[in-house]
């Protein structure tokens, strides 16, 4: 499946490298790949959220380090309405300090969390 992962809402950041790789060995691709290299959040930065909608994630996980992921104001924003993951609710927080933080928590917690919510979409979409 496609997945979105967005490090913060406003603006939209999209994933670091190291999650971008864990997405793809749980099994997903990363609508952003070519924005995964880049190690600081501001060259990360999506100038709006019409990229987001264009390349239609199957699956979007919010991790929004110091601030409470809100699934709803992710699927209210204006045009999501027609994305793939707000029309399914494949909408999912996974908590910044077991994927964010480079170290054991995010090839544990953040890998096995990303594979059980690919693999619930796999099992129903695929």
């Amino acid at each position: 499946p496609r997945v979105y992962f967005e490090e913060w809402d406003t603006p939209h950041i999209s994933a670091i490298r190291w999650v971008s790789e864990l997405i793809g060995i749980a099994g997903g691709d990363d609508i952003f790949p070519e924005l995964a290299a880049q190690s600081l959040g501001k060259n990360r930065i999506l100038a709006d959220g019409s990229e987001i909608i264009q390349r239609n994630p199957d699956i979007i996980i919010g991790s929004w380090c110091g601030k409470k992921f809100r699934p709803e104001s992710v699927a209210a924003r204006p045009g999501w309405g027609e994305v793939a993951a707000v029309k399914t609710g494949q909408i999912f927080e996974i908590k910044s300090a077991d994927i964010l933080q480079p170290g054991p928590a995010a090839l544990t917690d953040g890998l096995a969390q990303l594979h059980r919510i690919i693999m619930d979409w796999s099992r129903v979409h695929g």
